[in-house]
């Protein structure tokens, strides 16, 4: 401690119970330490928080009261890669650098004004060190008139002067900051004068404080005294958490898979995001106009998607270019199957063609063969005609023989088929009746011949061919 008696402000750690508030004490002249400010930062769960750093200054007693903010959004640049890493991606874009910028804005409420603290880089000379502005009037004057009350806050006026103050470094290698008054603003034409040291903010392991060197602030010609004690508290946090302490974390950045190492080309001096790959980032919010019950409730409008920026625009792309090559891919391993299908369909084809070539070979082969055989044992081709009608039977009262003329012409037979496996053999031709020894002529009154019974002795002799005394033997089947 600087000296017990000059106010001083200890920001504590954030506690288990509530991870993203930081409780600012105040002690001054030698008192306990009393709350004071609550430094807030919003809902990690909210999707406006991604890709931004967020925190805002309540009042501790009542957390209803709101008294500054600060939203930074990270710039971006596109590295630049060789065509061997391009192709090793598969012509995926690689992820875009963030950035931190050099400048953010402080957003004062009631009465509303905005403060930007931009980063001037360091030279040969100098070191780096961040400047801002806080104009010298801030209020309206009490007046009954309309016309006065209608005119503007004189902060937002630029003919309003304004004082100049600047953060520097302690040292190359020190993290602690002090903040001096340079001078003033009159019509945009800066007026130098010697550094005068108004606050200074040390970084400790458990816990910072910021102590404002109080001799000195009667040489500020500032109106709103506690618009500039806000605006000191938040400047002196952001500037150690984006600029000392930089990281993808802290702005809640989602690390992309490890890469091969790019050359990316820098926009400002602003240092590049790191981030650590092992560990989840703690996300944070950037929406701003917001109150406890709000950080503790995310309300409805907060889950809107944020607005576009490089980074969402290259998780857009990566997107796009993941689902094309997915679908490429679909659309080559469909016409590779219909190829498959297409040369399986051609070979079952050909398959069956040369089955049937086959099938007719065979059938050929079977074929000459048979014709072979036929010709070698002499048996006629298989007739599938039908057979004729055969003749009607003569009844016994036309049995009588005929007559002598008609013995010589031998009555027909129907030609019977045999069965597939068999050949038809000659019918035998039947025999006609003896003729009588004396007469020359057969007898009359003799019975036929076919309407005897087969064992009759008259039917057993027939003198037509000269076979007389010859006994006919009864007609086999030609199956047994």
């Amino acid at each position: 401690m600087l000296d017990e008696n000059l106010p001083t402000f200890y920001v504590r750690p954030a506690s288990s119970d509530s991870p993203l508030a930081n409780t600012i004490f105040l002690t001054q002249n030698g008192s306990e330490l009393q709350p004071e400010y609550t430094l807030r930062r919003p809902d990690p769960s909210i999707p406006a928080s991604k890709n931004c750093y967020a925190v805002a200054l309540y009042d501790s007693h009542n957390p209803d009261v709101l008294y500054a903010e600060v939203l930074v959004q990270p710039e971006w640049t596109q590295p630049t890669l060789s065509q061997a890493e391009i192709r090793a991606q598969n012509g995926i874009p690689p992820p875009p650098i963030p950035i931190v910028p050099d400048s953010f804005t402080i957003q004062l409420y009631n009465p509303d004004q905005q403060v930007k603290v931009r980063q001037i880089p360091s030279t040969w000379n100098s070191s780096a060190y961040w400047e801002f502005e806080m104009p010298q009037n801030s209020f309206k004057l009490p007046s009954a008139s309309s016309l006065d009350r209608s005119q503007s806050d004189p902060a937002a006026l630029d003919i309003t002067p304004k004082t100049v103050f600047k953060w520097k470094k302690d040292g190359k290698l020190s993290k602690d900051i002090s903040c001096y008054l340079s001078g003033r603003t009159v019509d945009g034409r800066k007026s130098k004068e010697p550094d005068i040291t108004v606050a200074m903010y040390k970084s400790g392991r458990e816990q910072n404080n910021l102590t404002i060197y109080q001799p000195n602030m009667h040489r500020v010609e500032v109106e709103d005294v506690k618009g500039l004690e806000v605006v000191f508290l938040l400047s002196a946090a952001v500037i150690k958490d984006i600029f000392f302490n930089a990281s993808r974390e802290m702005f809640n950045i989602s690390s992309p898979r490890p890469r091969a190492n790019t050359n990316p080309k820098r926009k400002n001096s602003g240092p590049v995001i790191a981030g650590k790959a092992s560990a989840p980032p703690p996300v944070m919010s950037g929406a701003q106009h917001t109150d406890p019950q709000q950080q503790q409730a995310p309300p409805p409008q907060a889950s809107r998607p944020p607005p576009t920026n490089a980074r969402t625009q290259w998780e857009i792309d990566a997107e796009t270019a993941r689902l094309k090559a997915m679908v490429e891919a679909e659309e080559r391993a469909l016409k590779e199957r219909e190829k498959a299908d297409l040369k399986e369909a051609k070979r079952i084809k050909k398959m069956l063609e040369e089955e049937e070539r086959e099938q007719r070979r065979r059938d050929a082969e079977v074929e000459r063969e048979t014709e072979r055989l036929k010709r070698e044992y002499g048996v006629p081709g298989t007739s599938f005609q039908q057979p004729p009608a055969m003749p009607p039977r003569q009844n016994q009262a036309s049995s009588h023989r005929p007559h002598a003329g008609s013995l010589g012409q031998p009555q027909q037979f129907p030609h019977y088929l045999s069965a597939p496996h068999t050949q038809p053999s000659p019918y035998q031709r039947p025999v006609s009746t003896p003729v009588s020894q004396q007469g020359g002529r057969p007898s009359q009154n003799g019975p036929s011949p076919y309407l005897q019974a087969p064992g009759n002795a008259t039917a057993s002799h027939s003198g037509f061919f000269g076979l007389v005394g010859k006994k006919v033997q009864k007609k086999r089947s030609v199956f047994f």
